[in-house]
């Protein structure tokens, strides 16, 4: 999402917060974009679907491993089952184009990887960066563009304007992401680095910047402004007011040992970019800023 924080995303109702370790801000079905139609628009590509590897177009279905708790990317509906969201809809329509039911498997963030080069999976989509070193494990089908922000205490108490304010200060992020890697790589002038907390959940982090034992989140930005928007009313968090940190691509992971399946999704999201489909996806959930215009594999 490298974009600006004045990115604008939908106000979601969300589930009242009690203490903050017992109620955490999720989102709720009460008020989801109606998208269910564009999805289910989408019809069979037989060719497309004939260039599946065997496996894949035999057992009908792809098994999309995410870690499901990042709106409005992805999330539970209000039942706490049903996975939603912008990469959710996505899977489907490309899951459609392609002629397989989607089944989504919501896991760690950090066991993502592990599990597609195991075959547990057949392709990650998780609001993972397309990074050079994620791409000597896995290939990615680059669907959109996002950034690295910071999500500090509503009023901003810490005084947080830079990455430069984190120095000498604790920040929360997610166990194998993109920002627990620039938070520990930061180069701090003072001296004093930056103290990096990672968790396998939003909602942990989110407590801590609530209860000040963290200065700071640094996440991607649609999730940060959703965040914000949504939890406690608008009234627990706000968004730092600057440009997206190492703006770079989120890219469907695929196995290495499967470029026909690389192959063929890169070509579905490209039909759905030309159609329309992927544009009134992300338009429905409000994050059009970051749509490509082409469907690329490795950034390329």
């Amino acid at each position: 999402m490298r974009r600006t924080a004045a990115l604008a995303l939908s106000l979601f109702a969300l589930v009242a917060c009690g203490s903050p370790a017992e109620d955490p801000p999720v989102g709720s079905g009460d008020d989801l974009p109606s998208s269910s139609a564009i999805v289910e628009a989408v019809t069979k590509d037989d060719a497309l679907a004939a260039t599946l590897p065997a496996a894949i177009a035999q057992a009908g279905k792809l098994r999309v491993g995410s870690n499901i708790q990042n709106p409005p990317n992805n999330f539970y509906a209000a039942d706490g089952k049903t996975p939603v969201g912008s990469e959710v809809d996505l899977a489907k329509a490309l899951g459609a184009k392609l002629g397989l039911t989607v089944e989504h498997q919501d896991m760690a963030f950090g066991s993502l990887i592990t599990s597609l080069q195991a075959g547990r999976i057949d392709v990650t989509m998780a609001a993972m960066n397309d990074t050079p070193e994620r791409q000597q494990a896995i290939d990615f089908v680059d669907y959109f563009t996002s950034g690295i922000t910071i999500m500090v205490q509503k009023g901003n108490p810490a005084g947080v304007k830079s990455p430069d304010d984190l120095c000498g200060k604790s920040v929360a992020v997610n166990l194998g992401s993109s920002q627990e890697t620039y938070a520990k790589e930061f180069q701090c002038l003072s001296g004093e680095p930056i103290g990096v907390t990672a968790t396998d959940s939003d909602t942990q982090n989110q407590n801590q910047l609530r209860t000040g034992r963290v200065a700071a989140i640094l996440n991607d930005l649609p999730t940060a402004v959703y965040v914000a928007k949504t939890a406690g009313d608008g009234e627990f968090f706000e968004v730092v007011d600057l440009a997206p940190i190492n703006g770079g691509p989120y890219g469907i992971g695929v196995n290495k040992d499967t470029p026909e399946l690389t192959a063929a999704l890169q070509k579905a999201l490209q039909a759905l970019i030309d159609d329309g489909t992927y544009g009134k996806i992300l338009e429905a959930w409000d994050v059009e800023q970051g749509a490509v215009t082409k469907a690329t594999v490795n950034g390329r």
